[in-house]
């Protein structure tokens, strides 16, 4: 059962049991599940808006309509880390036959594509929700996980025949010089366009979500405090 669900639970449970009990208690319970319920659901919804696009309500999906910058983070993550002219040329040396590139994406450093994600998100309508739980820190639990799960998608980039292919193509017709990089460039954006906003939005959304789930909860937790005092003014 996840977090968002219990603290929905819980909040419907206090606005229930302030109709059974005695009349002194059930303006503090019913104030303190309803302004907990009211939390939870909001910071669910924003949570919910950052990947899916909600009628009438404008920002949301944020996550999809900023795919193409995050994509283009990647594409220069990709060059900077794995094919400048260094780099190549020390591979190439020491690799005289089979190129297997899986050893340069397991030693990458993926931080820059995730401070192109934490930034989106910290940008959009909901860096405010976030900035009352942490702020970018809230979001550093996910800097690992997330390099996994993005080393897994570039390790399949790189190792896909069409790619070696490719690349062989290209390394047996051409110097290691800037026309290479530039070809090599061009073929890593040509299957970078290959993802779409869809497979972005399913790598990190399971990751997000449930990182994200205790905006809900300490939405609940402040909303019912904000109404168990609303209760004793009012």
């Amino acid at each position: 059962m996840s977090k968002s669900l219990i603290t929905d639970l819980l909040s419907i449970l206090l606005i229930g049991l302030s109709f059974i009990v005695p009349h002194p208690y059930h303006d503090q319970l019913l104030f303190t599940g309803l302004f907990a319920f009211s939390g939870a659901v909001t910071n669910q919804l924003a949570i919910h808006m950052l990947f899916e696009k909600v009628p009438f309500l404008y920002g949301s999906g944020v996550i999809e309509k900023n795919f193409e910058s995050f994509k283009e983070s990647i594409r220069v993550m990709i060059m900077k880390q794995f094919f400048t002219k260094e780099q190549l040329g020390d591979f190439f040396a020491k690799e005289e036959q089979k190129i297997n590139l899986a050893p340069l994406v397991e030693s990458a450093d993926f931080s820059p594509a995730f401070d192109a994600l934490s930034k989106t998100v910290m940008e959009s309508k909901f860096g405010g929700a976030i900035n009352m739980f942490g702020g970018e820190e809230a979001l550093e639990g996910l800097r690992e996980p997330f390099a996994k799960k993005l080393k897994s998608a570039v390790s399949s980039i790189v190792s896909s025949s069409a790619f070696k292919a490719q690349l062989d193509h290209h390394i047996q017709n051409s110097a290691l010089s800037d026309d290479m990089i530039d070809s090599v460039e061009t073929l890593i954006t040509k299957r970078l366009d290959e993802l779409t906003p869809k497979m972005v939005k399913e790598l990190v959304q399971e990751l997000i979500k449930e990182h994200l789930g205790w905006l809900v909860v300490w939405g609940g937790v402040f909303g019912g405090l904000i109404g168990l005092i609303s209760s004793f003014i009012l």
